[in-house]
């Protein structure tokens, strides 16, 4: 089983920019359901992707500087980085397929 990291707006781009491998970030809130739903999803592409992908989760209530960096206006919103820059980005609830889709399309 693959841990999936907790970033903040202090560890945000030491960790971005320091992967060797693709990042999936997923920002999310306590209070958004779709979000909530989300997350087992989000932990599957971990185990899924294993040693090759690193993900990610940042609470947007907790790490408003990042939140407001990358532009979040809505939730949840996935965003894949490789060699830390942003190459794609997902916005709301996704199928386990569909998110497999979305990795598989950019890495």
């Amino acid at each position: 089983m693959y841990d999936v990291f907790t970033l903040t707006d202090e560890t945000y781009d030491s960790f971005i920019s320091r992967s060797s491998v693709p990042v999936l970030v997923d920002f999310w809130a306590t209070w958004c359901a779709p979000c909530r739903l989300l997350t087992p999803l989000v932990e599957d592409a971990a185990n899924h992707y294993g040693e090759k992908l690193a993900v990610c989760k940042i609470n947007i209530d907790e790490s408003p500087a990042v939140t407001s960096k990358l532009g979040i206006t809505a939730l949840p919103t996935l965003i894949l980085f490789k060699d830390g820059n942003p190459v794609a980005r997902h916005i709301g609830l996704a199928s386990k397929d569909r998110l497999r889709l979305f990795l598989s399309e950019h890495f």
